[in-house]
């Protein structure tokens, strides 16, 4: 496994040097062989053996951000957008009906997207007010073109 890994990375290193044909065939060769060594040959470590499980049901997820621009190899972004959730779940232990499951749900997302957004929650939690009172629609929280 670490020698494939190593091919992988070698692989990567060298994109510029590669015509993009040329490129893509080798990522693909190295991705498969990397697949491939992490379902077989597996040492009979509990460890090891999760690992080959979860290549076997989600291997191709792993090489994701190798082969498309843009997705990076962490969750890192992600991990501070639902941390202030997380806090508030250990702090009120949570819920305990569907109902109000469904409150936090939309209420954390709002949030999170607005925060994401650089809008303010006031400004959209009182359009929506405004809109349910007047009749209209709720105001969309998918980003416009002037914030996208």
């Amino acid at each position: 496994m670490r020698k494939v890994g190593y091919e992988l990375f070698e692989v990567i290193h060298r994109r510029d040097e590669l015509s993009a044909v040329v490129f893509e065939g080798r990522l693909k060769a190295a991705r498969d062989a990397v697949w491939s060594a992490g379902m077989s040959d597996v040492p009979t470590t509990r460890h090891a053996e999760n690992m080959a499980q979860r290549f076997r049901q989600h291997g191709a997820a792993f090489f994701t951000f190798v082969t498309t621009p843009g997705v990076e190899p962490t969750n890192n972004l992600a991990e501070p957008a639902i941390r202030f959730v997380v806090i508030d779940r250990h702090l009120t232990q949570g819920t305990r009906s569907e109902t109000r499951r469904r409150w936090s749900e939309r209420i954390w997302t709002t949030i999170a997207t607005c925060a994401g957004q650089g809008r303010s929650v006031y400004g959209y939690m009182k359009e929506c007010v405004g809109n349910w009172f007047a009749g209209l629609p709720s105001p969309s929280l998918l980003p416009s073109e002037a914030t996208a």
